[in-house]
């Protein structure tokens, strides 16, 4: 289990997109208490592990692959906010490149709430 310190280390941010980027489910969900909340795009809020873990392996199915560039973060007491760009590759190879912003409220050093600012409308 992974577990954030304060304040958040580049190494614990680079280790979180990472696991996105390689699509290892398992990993990524070792960042997130077991009752987060999870809200990507306008899509419905889901909450706890088990519907996160259904919703990021939805994506992963309809996409070949992702790749997180983080330009950007900020920190406040229990709160952490992200950009950059993210570019998905499609199952026929073409590319969407377009910019996120992720904000993570912390608690005990795991993600309590996950929210993804992104327009994915092209995907």
């Amino acid at each position: 289990m992974v577990v954030a310190s304060d304040p958040i280390s580049d190494t614990w941010i680079k280790q979180l997109f990472r696991s996105i980027d390689d699509q290892r489910v398992e990993a990524f969900l070792a960042f997130l208490s077991d009752d987060v909340r999870f809200q990507f795009g306008n899509a419905e809020p889901v909450r706890g592990k088990t519907a996160v873990s259904h919703v990021v392996r939805g994506l992963f199915g309809n996409i070949r692959a992702l790749r997180h560039e983080v330009t950007e973060t900020w920190e406040q007491p229990g709160i952490v906010i992200c950009h950059g760009t993210v570019t998905y590759t499609r199952n026929d190879s073409s590319v969407l490149c377009v910019p996120f912003a992720n904000i993570f409220k912390l608690d005990a050093g795991l993600i309590k709430d996950y929210l993804i600012y992104v327009d994915v409308s092209e995907l």
